[in-house]
């Protein structure tokens, strides 16, 4: 019984990693074309998602622990010795963590698009601003400060 609850719990999961994979990779697409609107949507589309799949995993970790097993691989891994559906546990098992791990990467991609952005964003509004001027070099190789620019709206 434990055996087919915890199958179905990876399967519902799977599904929702793929969706989510997807919805990861869109977002990829609408940062690179800084499309607002469909950012939102696609943040919306991802909420109970999220949400769906951390209680799939809390409900997981309790089937085991009420099992007396441990909430990790091992504990699934001693599940499926004693179950007859062992070798499709381990394989979703699996496969749900390779999904999830390359959720993580596709996010970790678009925290670093985000952080470029925002890097860019702030030097556009600085130079905008007439904020810290840029540093050159001098004769011998250190920064020298040119003198006081007035703000690109002044110029």
């Amino acid at each position: 019984m434990h055996d087919t609850t915890l199958l179905k719990l990876f399967n519902d999961d799977i599904d929702c990693a793929e969706q989510l994979l997807e919805l990861i990779d869109n977002e990829f697409q609408a940062l690179g074309e800084r499309d607002l609107v469909r950012l939102q949507s696609i943040l919306e589309n991802k909420q109970p998602l999220l949400a769906l799949l951390d209680q799939h995993g809390q409900a997981r970790s309790q089937l085991l622990l009420s099992l007396q097993l441990s909430a990790d691989n091992a504990g699934l891994q001693a599940l499926a010795e004693r179950s007859s559906q062992g070798a499709e546990l381990l394989e979703r098992g699996d496969q749900l963590h390779a999904l999830l791990e390359r959720c993580q990467a596709a996010n970790l991609r678009n925290g670093r698009l985000i952080r470029s952005s925002q890097v860019s964003t702030s030097s556009i509004l600085g130079i905008l601003r007439g904020g810290e001027p840029p540093s050159l070099y001098d004769s011998r190789g250190s920064t020298a400060r040119i003198g006081q620019q007035r703000p690109l709206s002044q110029a």
